[in-house]
């Protein structure tokens, strides 16, 4: 059974002390629900269309486990405390090569 990752990609961040108070409760809510974060860093060169905005990059075991860390209720509990309207972001899950 393949990996899975949740790419998140920041476009623009508002509200750092918003974000600051998601992330907080953002990271153990998802090492909890078994991601391990394989980057949160600003890109090291950007191509095409790229931005140079923080990107996050978190493996799971499979594709199960990463949809459900979305929908426990840690992860509920952070994108509560971020908001609406004060990052703009990109949250994909996909899986990986076999």
């Amino acid at each position: 059974m393949p990996k899975a990752y949740w790419v998140v990609t920041y476009r623009s961040v508002t509200n750092p002390a918003a974000w600051e108070a998601y992330a907080k409760l953002a990271k153990p809510a998802i090492a909890e629900a078994g991601g391990r974060f394989l980057a949160l860093t600003q890109p090291a060169k950007v191509y095409e269309s790229g931005m140079n905005q923080r990107v996050v990059l978190v493996e799971f075991d499979n594709l199960e486990k990463a949809i459900a860390c979305h929908d426990t209720p840690g992860y509920a509990a952070a994108l509560k405390a971020l908001g609406t309207g004060n990052v703009e972001r990109d949250l994909r899950i996909v899986e990986g090569a076999a």
